[in-house]
């Protein structure tokens, strides 16, 4: 059976999304530093980036201008400690609640898109950021009374700064028009690895094989692999489906909380995660609460009058 260009862009879609809600479980079960783990993720995956670019001829001729490589690095450090306070939340917050906050990325981009670039944001987006804020605030059920509440508050800060820069990532990226996205993973991959090699403690590697293994899955599979799936599933679907398909990686993360970690969310929290993926897809789809609003009153008026 023949699959169809749409068919297969959803089967690649969603092979990424799934694979990026293991990615907590593959950092914290590798008992490594952050900044060990980061850099292992880097150098493994840009040794599969590169074999991949090199054998599918993205590197030549040499795809980067003077002024785009300079963009380049500048989004790849954005991402690097996007990675950096990522993981570091991991620590401090469950990791199914880090992976919702850090989804308001969407967010992120547009806040950073208006002050950077002076983009309008859309009356109709508004309702959306007020859902997401009030989602977040449920999802932050923490009592400051102890000290786990205020180790919470500093995993979802860093989960929120891990969507800033995430968010800054995307808006440099997409200025780099002409060049093939997985030339810009592989350069992100190797400005990582400059940056981090100061930062990687080399007297606390790994001492066994299956922690190796973490680290390298991270690379060659959540880096390298993940990223060819998803870039080239976003040449085959609309916004719509990548949108919905997007709700694979939090759902993921939450259950392998649940059933590796023994994670149980309260009420509260169940219900800002659904304010917040729900603000998230209604923004990315372009949503708006008052026309909805219309639509539903006129429905019932219809519904009314033929009852009548």
């Amino acid at each position: 059976m023949q699959l169809t260009s749409k068919q297969v862009g959803i089967l690649e879609m969603s092979s990424a999304m799934v694979l990026s809600g293991f990615i907590g479980f593959f950092v914290v079960e590798s008992e490594q530093p952050i900044w060990n783990v980061i850099f292992f993720r880097c150098l493994f995956g840009a040794s599969g980036l590169a074999l991949y670019c090199l054998w599918r001829g993205f590197l030549r001729p040499w795809p980067f201008t003077g002024k785009q490589i300079l963009i380049a690095m500048m989004a790849a450090v954005a991402l690097v400690f996007n990675w950096v306070l990522l993981f570091s939340a991991f620590s401090y917050a469950s990791i199914s609640l880090s992976t919702v906050v850090y989804n308001t990325q969407p967010f992120f981009l547009l806040l950073l898109g208006a002050i950077i670039f002076g983009e309008k944001i859309e009356f109709k987006k508004l309702p959306w950021f007020v859902s997401a804020f009030i989602g977040i605030v449920l999802i932050i059920d923490v009592n400051m009374s102890d000290l786990g509440g205020e180790q919470q508050l500093i995993g979802f800060a860093m989960a929120l700064g891990a969507a800033v820069l995430y968010a800054l990532n995307t808006l440099l990226t997409k200025r780099l028009a002409g060049v093939r996205p997985e030339v810009i993973a592989l350069l992100n991959t190797l400005v990582g690895i400059v940056i981090l090699l100061p930062m990687a403690n080399f007297s606390i590697l790994p001492e066994h094989a299956l922690n190796w293994s973490y680290l390298l899955i991270l690379g060659l599979v959540h880096t390298c692999l993940m990223y060819i799936l998803m870039y080239s599933s976003y040449q085959k679907l609309p916004i719509t489906i990548i949108a919905i398909l997007a709700f694979l990686y939090p759902a993921v993360a939450i259950l392998v909380d649940y059933f590796v970690y023994q994670e149980n969310l309260t009420l509260l929290q169940w219900l800002g995660i659904v304010a917040v993926l729900l603000s998230v897809t209604g923004l990315n789809l372009g949503w708006s609460l008052s026309r909805m609003s219309i639509q539903q009153t006129a429905a019932g008026v219809s519904h009314s009058s033929k009852g009548r």
